[in-house]
């Protein structure tokens, strides 16, 4: 495959793709819905099973040729995926949590990756009604609006930080309690949203140590990345006043556990 494949694909496309999605997600959404359980323990309901359905379909319809990895398909061995330049990478419903406690804060995801690296990305929040999405070289949107639509002027006296609602380890907590700030303002989201808030400029912070799976950051991965911000690996050795020192997570792993992460904006 050519390098030209991004360049060949219409952010728009993608965002109608997500827009169908949404919308069939809120009809499930406005009824009693059905949940069932995954063998890790994960909730699924019919609005993952038809978002998924819907989104892979199209994709498959206007891309025959790029691969697809969504959490709601069969797995994909590593030998098979570890040719791949290009594919997309697909969570039809992050915040599935949050989706059956109808606080709205759930989100479709649609990524495009290069190697191991997200290029393309669209989040759509159907409740909240609020779309993200990014293109390598062409800037990072909200309904719009080109991001980050806020900069905080003065981390070191204050910082916004925002963590998992459903996922919030003591390992991250005590992370947070450890920033060097004079003030800390800590707010919960669920999903796929805390990567668009720092890319908004509306969080500074975003620590995750905690499990999660690539399609749950590929596409705001790439929004964080077009923003100006990054999504950094953590480990022991994390400084946070030093980025030179921290890698950025990568994708399409052996393994598709995500490290414990960090977005940040400076």
């Amino acid at each position: 495959m050519n390098h030209n494949i991004l360049e060949s694909i219409d952010i728009e496309l993608i965002k109608s793709i997500a827009l169908e999605a949404g919308d069939a997600i809120m009809r499930i959404y406005a009824k009693e819905f059905s949940i069932e359980y995954k063998d890790d323990e994960s909730p699924l309901t019919e609005a993952d099973t038809l978002s998924n359905a819907i989104i892979c379909k199209a994709l498959k319809y206007h891309f025959p040729t790029l691969p697809l990895l969504s959490e709601e398909n069969e797995a994909i061995v590593y030998e098979i995926r570890k040719n791949w330049e290009y594919y997309w990478c697909i969570d039809p419903i992050d915040g599935t949590k949050e989706f059956i406690k109808k606080n709205g804060e759930f989100t479709v995801n649609i990524a495009l990756i290069h190697k191991d690296t997200p290029v393309l990305g669209v989040v759509y929040a159907p409740a909240l009604e609020e779309m993200y999405w990014a293109k390598k070289g062409e800037g990072a949107y909200k309904n719009g609006a080109k991001l980050p639509l806020h900069v905080n002027p003065s981390p070191k006296e204050k910082l916004f930080v925002v963590a998992s609602k459903s996922h919030l380890s003591s390992e991250t907590q005590a992370f947070i309690d450890a920033l060097p700030t004079k003030r800390i303002e800590q707010v919960s989201k669920g999903s796929s949203l805390k990567l668009c808030m720092v890319a908004e400029g509306i969080a500074d912070i975003y620590p995750r140590l905690a499990p999660t799976m690539e399609w749950d950051t590929a596409a705001a991965d790439a929004i964080v990345r077009e923003a100006g911000k990054m999504t950094y690996q953590y480990n022991s050795t994390f400084n946070i006043q030093n980025s030179k020192l921290q890698k950025p997570i990568v994708y399409n792993k052996a393994d598709l556990n995500n490290p414990w992460f960090v977005v940040r904006s400076f």
